[in-house]
């Protein structure tokens, strides 16, 4: 009886051996190959295949490991063995400058993207940078709170929450004596960016999510420090300061993000993905306060 293999391939069948023509055969079924067409009928322990390249007889056992080796391969997205946070974590390092980050790929173009310790900041930016990270932190918590989509309810209490750290840091700042700012065009826009895809793109919310949470447990911890040694006298806010085991509640949370990416589409995951380099644009927009 004649049987049908789909192959997405052809390099497997063809690398090895160059098969002599044979006799044609009539009612042939098709094999699908990228860069041809050819038609096979099982006799026996053999396959009579026309080609594009001609007619040919081979043992059966041959198509059958060539068509199972092409159908199973399949990409493997950087960082995909270890689960879809990985395929996350690779694609905003490379977003990063080689100061930034030892596998960063872009090129200096701002200068929040020069190394930290050529900064000069002063407390005014400070300020705005908090009051306008506070404004972001807060609708990030809102929006989990909410939990239009039941994955963001996944995300409550997770122990990297930032705005309440962030209040107890701004009332310092002005028992100080200092006037704390409204918050500016960048977390605004931001703020009103993560309100509307969360309530109809649950995929590229959480990659803003990750890399907000994320990003400051990392680069933002080294940006709080250097800051704080040249307008601060070296005092630790509490927006970098978190209970309990950092270490632990980040792999709490990366486990929670790869549970929930296991019921994405490749596609989903993809578009997750590109979703970086706008969550990179819109936090960098809030870093340069600190410059101002």
């Amino acid at each position: 009886m004649a049987s049908a293999i789909r192959v997405s391939q052809s390099q497997p069948f063809w690398s090895e051996t160059n098969f002599p023509p044979s006799k044609v055969h009539p009612s042939l079924n098709f094999i699908s190959f990228k860069s041809s067409i050819c038609q096979y009928r099982v006799f026996g322990r053999k396959c009579s295949v026309h080609t594009s390249r001609g007619r040919i007889e081979m043992p059966f056992n041959r198509v059958v490991v060539s068509a199972t080796t092409a159908e199973t391969t399949k990409k493997r997205y950087p960082g995909e063995a270890k689960g879809f946070v990985e395929e996350m974590r690779f694609v905003a390092m490379k977003l990063h400058t080689k100061d930034q980050a030892k596998e960063g790929e872009k090129e200096v173009k701002k200068p929040e993207e020069q190394a930290v310790r050529k900064w000069e900041p002063s407390i005014e930016g400070y300020l705005k940078f908090l009051v306008d990270s506070k404004l972001v932190y807060d609708t990030l918590e809102r929006i989990v709170e909410k939990a239009t989509y039941p994955s963001y309810a996944e995300f409550k209490n997770t122990g990297l929450e930032r705005s309440e750290a962030l209040a107890k840091d701004l009332e310092w700042f002005r028992e100080q004596g200092y006037t704390i700012p409204e918050p500016s065009s960048p977390g605004i826009s931001y703020a009103r960016y993560l309100e509307d895809i969360s309530e109809k793109d649950p995929p590229a919310f959480l990659c803003h999510f990750y890399n907000v949470y994320f990003a400051h447990t990392a680069g933002g911890r080294m940006i709080g420090k250097k800051v704080a040694e040249k307008i601060l006298d070296n005092k630790e806010l509490e927006f970098y300061k978190w209970d309990g085991d950092l270490s632990q509640l980040l792999q709490g949370v990366r486990e929670k993000l790869n549970k929930v990416a296991e019921s994405w589409s490749r596609e989903e995951k993809n578009h997750c993905l590109e979703e970086t380099e706008k969550s990179f644009e819109n936090s960098g927009e809030i870093l340069r306060l600190i410059l101002s």
